[in-house]
């Protein structure tokens, strides 16, 4: 993060689950038992604790698959699977919509078939991709975090990050992360007027209106964890951009954090799920990509992580803010333009 520029961006948690395993339903048993039992996951680095505590288990007891974890960002999975092009190692990742509409540009995935992953069906509509390069699998909604000992009346409304009395008490993600962008487009709304759809694309506005929140920051983030850290300590008071499968999970643990629903509107955070073109296993990542979309999965998930489940079947996880717009941005516009994006905040926000 740029808490440190150099924050933590790999880590690999070997999985492992009982010793008995069940079959899984997409894959023939023969298959399986001819391959490895070890898929290699690349996933964001928030997902940690599910990841280990419900995806892990039951993927052994559902399919017999270990499962080797590597969390980071979505821009570094995409790295990842890039430079390993001709040689990839791993099997399936889970990462955000713009960057996997880079993915699909480089030629880094493979279809996702009913035939092999029959719970994609029960998908709600526009959560399959592309047809079916990815799907959405979860999906969180972000607005701003907060320390509730120090924020008792809560964030109403996005311009509460520009309040004179937040100077020094506020981080917000770099545009390397997904995350970053609600920050972007909420400046861009206040900054020219506009309502979301068109403010999206005023791009200059939003830099401009941005350049007004450096009095306010702490830090800029590329490794989300550490600035949660300073948040739950209360050495920041508001974490922009953030997301309801991160901060209110740690709420129920008790920690004093909430998760605050602007006036203005909030956002939908785009959880993707892939197969990697010519990744290892491929019946094996089909099986597992099918259990990420059905029903046992997507109510834990969802439970877990206060999201919203993307099969229809399941009424789990968390119940959106009501009466507050939820927005979701044009992706391509993003993917289009994030290199230069990040290029321009990185010069304008450096502290």
């Amino acid at each position: 993060m740029k808490l440190t520029s150099k924050g933590l961006l790999n880590r690999r948690s070997v999985l492992k689950g009982s010793a008995c395993a069940a079959l899984g339903t997409v894959a023939t048993p023969a298959i399986l038992r001819a391959q490895s039992s070890e898929i290699v996951i690349g996933c964001a680095g928030s997902h940690t604790a599910w990841m280990e505590q419900i995806v892990a288990p039951h993927m052994k007891k559902a399919i017999g698959a270990d499962i080797l974890f590597e969390g980071t960002k979505s821009s570094v999975n995409l790295e990842k699977m890039a430079s390993n092009k001709d040689a990839p190692y791993l099997s399936v990742v889970q990462m955000d919509d713009p960057v996997m509409i880079q993915a699909v540009e480089a030629d880094l995935l493979a279809p996702i078939a009913a035939d092999a992953v029959p719970n994609m069906t029960d998908l709600r509509p526009g959560a399959v991709h592309m047809d079916g390069m990815w799907c959405n699998y979860v999906q969180p909604w972000a607005g701003v975090a907060y320390n509730t000992d120090f924020r008792s009346g809560g964030v109403s409304s996005w311009t509460d990050l520009w309040a004179p009395e937040a100077e020094g008490q506020l981080i917000i993600p770099s545009l390397q992360n997904t995350e970053g962008m609600w920050t972007l487009f909420s400046a861009a709304m206040l900054g020219s007027g506009k309502p979301f759809s068109e403010a999206q694309y005023e791009i200059d506005a939003a830099f401009e209106k941005l350049e007004e929140l450096k009095p306010n920051l702490l830090s800029v983030y590329t490794t989300m964890s550490q600035a949660f850290n300073l948040l739950e300590q209360g050495e920041i008071t508001m974490l922009a951009g953030n997301f309801s499968s991160y901060t209110l999970p740690r709420k129920a643990t008790g920690v004093p954090v909430d998760l605050a629903a602007p006036s203005e509107g909030i956002f939908a955070m785009p959880s993707g799920i892939c197969l990697v073109k010519g990744g290892p296993n491929p019946e094996l990542a089909a099986a597992y990509v099918n259990e990420m979309l059905g029903p046992d999965m997507q109510a834990a998930i969802a439970d877990f992580a206060s999201s919203v489940p993307a099969n229809t079947t399941v009424t789990a996880g968390a119940i959106i803010p009501e009466g507050v717009p939820i927005y979701s941005p044009d992706w391509a516009f993003v993917a289009a333009n994030r290199r230069a994006w990040i290029e321009r905040f990185d010069k304008l926000m450096a502290l």
